[in-house]
Parts: C-alpha cells; structure tokens; sequence
C-alpha cells in the first residue's frame, strides 16, 4: 500500500483542503535510525541518518521507493561516536 492511501494522508488532505489542492507542495517523509558503520556493535562509532523520501512522485512507477529519490540529508554523530 502506498502511503498516499493511508488514513493518516487522507486526514491531513481534509484538514489542509489548500495544500493538497495545490501540486506544487512537496510531501515528504524523515526517517532515521542508528547507524553502525562497521557492522561491530563493540565498537564506540554510531551515526544517526538522517533520510529524506519525496511521496508526491507519480504511483504507478514506484518512484519514491527508488533509491534515486531518496535524499541523505543530514548525518548525525551518536552519543559514543569519536567524531
């Protein structure tokens, strides 16, 4: 199921009847989690990524789930992190 078909969605586009009128808005989804880049969790290294996912692309071709469509934004240190 694509979000777009989600309750949640379908709530706000009734609560701002002005922004999803207008196609122009960029729908966005932020997702991170922690990180471990060298795959050892005995290690004191942790990032926090931080992902940017465009909803709006078109439906039928799966655009938003592609790679090429999702933006790495930010990378966050964590707490153990020796950065």
């Amino acid at each position: 199921m694509h979000p777009f078909d989600g309750k949640t969605w379908k709530h706000f586009n009734n609560m701002h009847p002005h922004f999803s009128a207008e196609s122009r808005n960029v729908r966005l989804e932020l997702c991170t989690d922690r990180f471990n880049p060298f795959g050892s969790f005995a290690t004191s290294y942790s990032y926090w990524p931080v992902i940017l996912t465009v909803y709006n692309l078109p439906l039928g071709m799966g655009m938003c789930m592609r790679l090429e469509f999702m933006f790495l934004s930010t990378v966050i240190p964590g707490p153990n992190s020796s950065c």
